[in-house]
């Protein structure tokens, strides 16, 4: 099983991306990021003709997430528990029955937080993923392969980024931020990239701005973090890079797990 994670950064605008990238890649379930439309406003069916089948937890113009899947899930949730009148779509989860049994992937649109000294987006962003770890650790008891499969807008480690001097005071690096990303690790999440390989420079994001694609200078903030279930299926993990030199791509690039 191939599964993904890509933020679209817009999926009316990159359409022609994502139905090239689906015939060439054929995950069996994607996790989409930034879809950037209302639910009845997304692409469903020129997606639906390449044989997927379409959830979405949608949003005017911002945010909004989507999970694609070769196969019809048995349970759709949406929305990160925890939040009462948060009303921004950044959450959505899938379950899906397999011969093996089920698996739960989730499609996940972190905060991202930025500036750090705003008394609202900062704090928004740690909030949130204190309610994803919260979330985890409740999933963990079912004793299920599941995929928190997403932008999670955080740098864990120097590596994952061009210049660390850059990123330092940024929300996407700062210790608070990294530590809340090390708790899913602590609570026995594997990120699916690191644990097949250890290559730097190794990125999944490279800004629009100041030539950051040619000079390749980006960072890694799409993470693939599986429950013990899922890491013990692991076969490997790539980062399809190739993605982004294609004509109107998305500032992101597909991160993708195959498991047993």
């Amino acid at each position: 099983m191939k599964i993904a994670t890509w933020n679209i950064n817009g999926v009316r605008a990159r359409i022609d991306n994502l139905l090239a990238w689906l015939k060439e890649s054929q995950p069996d379930i994607v996790a989409l990021q930034e879809i950037k439309c209302q639910d009845d406003a997304f692409p469903r069916l020129e997606v639906e003709a390449l044989g997927y089948h379409v959830e979405t937890h949608g949003q005017k113009g911002f945010n909004g997430v989507a999970l694609l899947s070769k196969f019809r899930p048995d349970e759709i949730n949406r929305g990160l528990p925890g939040g009462e009148g948060d009303e921004q779509s950044r959450f959505i989860e899938g379950v899906f029955t397999l011969g093996s049994g089920a698996i739960r992937v989730c499609s996940i649109y972190l905060p991202n937080g930025n500036p750090p000294q705003d008394p609202v987006k900062y704090p928004y962003k740690l909030s949130w993923m204190e309610r994803l770890a919260t979330f985890a650790q409740d999933r963990l008891r079912l004793e299920e392969p599941l995929v928190l499969a997403g932008d999670y807008n955080v740098i864990p480690e120097p590596h994952d980024c061009w210049d660390v001097k850059v990123w330092q005071n940024d929300a996407l690096y700062l210790p608070p931020t990294r530590q809340a990303f090390r708790r899913l690790a602590n609570l026995g999440f594997v990120d699916a990239v690191r644990a097949s390989t250890d290559a730097t420079p190794l990125y999944t994001f490279w800004d629009y701005q100041a030539g950051c694609w040619p000079k390749n200078n980006g960072i890694r903030i799409d993470h693939l973090m599986l429950s013990p279930e899922a890491s013990d299926r692991l076969l490997s993990a790539d980062v399809e890079k190739h993605v982004r030199n294609w004509e109107k791509p998305s500032d992101h690039v597909p991160v993708v797990a195959h498991l047993a």
